[in-house]
């Protein structure tokens, strides 16, 4: 039996992983053979299982890296702007933007949901704890009407990724994308002081 280093694991696994994401995003989860992301990898079967358990664990990994690609994506947003409402508004506009990209509007939005069902609570928790940061803040500086930040957090996550999912849906879904942004901006225009 042929011990591999770490080094070797890690290598299978972000091949495993690079390869499956290519695979889901061209084909779609549905239509991806393992035999065929295994083969165009060059690894067998028993590595797949051996890092991710199944198929729908291969998916699980891939829409974690994905969120977090996505994550690092909106904290930038938020970060580069020097006015935080701004920050948050444009952050929150990025989010509905990205159901356009072909690889999260199949993997994430579309494929995830069918065959892992909503996000993980962790995954869920981790987006409401970092929208609930930046509304804290704005609340404290009264840019934002005095309420539970966590309630408002986990209110306009739940908004942002129902419109998001509701955007995926179609093929072209540059109009629900307008309708998304319009219907966002009476929502944002909501939270603010008076």
């Amino acid at each position: 039996m042929v011990r591999r280093t770490r080094a070797e694991m890690e290598e299978t696994r972000a091949a495993l992983l690079a390869m499956a994401r290519q695979v889901f995003s061209e084909q779609g989860y549905a239509q991806a053979s393992m035999d065929d992301l295994t083969a165009r990898a060059g690894l067998t079967r028993g590595a797949l299982y051996h890092h991710f358990g199944d198929k729908q664990g291969l998916l699980a990994a891939v829409v974690a890296q994905i969120d977090g690609e996505m994550d690092a994506r909106l904290l930038a947003i938020s970060a580069s702007c020097d006015d935080p409402w701004q920050g948050f508004c444009q952050r929150c506009e990025a989010y509905l933007r990205m159901a356009r990209e072909p690889e999260i509007q199949r993997i994430v939005l579309r494929d995830a949901r069918a065959v892992l069902g909503a996000a993980s609570p962790e995954a869920q928790q981790h987006c409401i704890a970092s929208l609930q940061r930046m509304l804290s803040g704005l609340v404290q500086q009264s840019v934002v009407a005095e309420a539970d930040p966590w309630a408002l957090a986990a209110l306009v996550h739940g908004s942002l990724s129902e419109a998001a999912v509701w955007i995926a849906q179609v093929e072209d879904g540059d109009s629900r994308l307008g309708q998304a942004l319009v219907a966002l901006e009476l929502i944002l225009h909501g939270l603010l002081a008076r």
